[in-house]
This record gives structure tokens, C-alpha cells and sequence, in this order.
């Protein structure tokens, strides 16, 4: 077994036991869903979320890809295809981070402390710059369904 696939499958075990709901496709370790729970103190608190994750053959050299299934609105979704705008999985990966880290540090944050200024929904960008309360009024409508 070559190290990125002893990591692939070292990583998803960890993520597994660490209470998140995984969902495995086909049977195999590179893609699956998870269920992610929206952090308290939040708008998106009380929303459950699943996350489709598809690991590269060069995981953790390469990141993951990451995208929301069920609907959020957020300016660093995109509101059709789930994909997100997150700089530490699109751009500044490392293979010190793992999925654990997706799932408690990175997708948290974001949802915490959207970044307006670099949207992929630019009317959820829009309202949150003009009205944040209505903004969040919005992600709640969401967020209940």
C-alpha cells in the first residue's frame, strides 16, 4: 500500500471516529458524503449539511475537493453546485492538514466568518454587506428546512 493511500485511509478513519456521519460511494476511500452540523452561535446553527468529498490520488500532497449537497446560502458557496471558495482547501493545502481539520477548523470558520469581498453567491454577498440581518434571516429560512 503506497503512503498517500495508508494516509487516505488512516484520515477517513479518523474523521469516522471522530462521531461524523461518513457515507462511503461505491465502496471506496477517495469520495464520500458527511454530515456536518452548522456551528452554534451561528445562523446556520441547527442546520445539517452533507458534504460530498472527493480525496485525489495525490492526497494529502493535493487537497481535497469539497461541496455542499443540500442547499446553503453563503457568499463563499456556490448556490447551484455546492463548490466552495476557501482558500486553505483551494489554494494554501498542506499535508499537515487532514479531514478532521475540514470538518472541525476550515468549513466551521467559514460559515462563522464569511468573506464577502471574494463571493462565489454574489447576492448572498451583496445582502450581507447591505443587511446582515436580512442576510441571516435568509440563511435561518434555509437552515429550517
Amino acid at each position: 500500500m503506497s503512503s498517500p493511500s495508508k494516509r487516505r485511509e488512516m484520515d477517513l478513519m479518523k474523521l469516522m471516529m471522530s462521531d461524523y456521519k461518513v457515507e462511503l460511494i461505491n465502496d471506496g476511500m477517495q469520495e464520500f458524503y458527511v454530515h456536518f452540523h452548522g456551528p452554534s452561535d451561528s445562523p446556520y446553527d441547527g442546520g445539517v449539511w452533507r458534504i460530498r468529498v472527493e480525496l485525489p490520488d495525490a492526497y494529502p500532497y493535493k487537497s481535497p475537493s469539497i461541496g455542499f449537497i443540500n442547499r446553503i446560502y453563503h457568499p463563499n458557496v456556490d448556490e447551484m453546485c455546492g463548490s466552495v471558495c476557501l482558500d486553505v482547501i483551494n489554494q494554501t493545502w498542506s499535508p499537515m492538514f487532514d479531514l478532521v481539520n475540514v470538518f472541525e477548523v476550515f468549513l466551521p470558520q467559514l460559515l462563522l466568518y464569511p468573506n464577502p469581498s471574494d463571493p462565489l453567491n454574489g447576492e448572498a454577498a451583496a445582502l450581507m454587506m447591505r443587511d446582515r440581518s436580512a442576510y441571516e434571516l435568509r440563511v435561518k429560512g434555509l437552515v429550517s428546512l
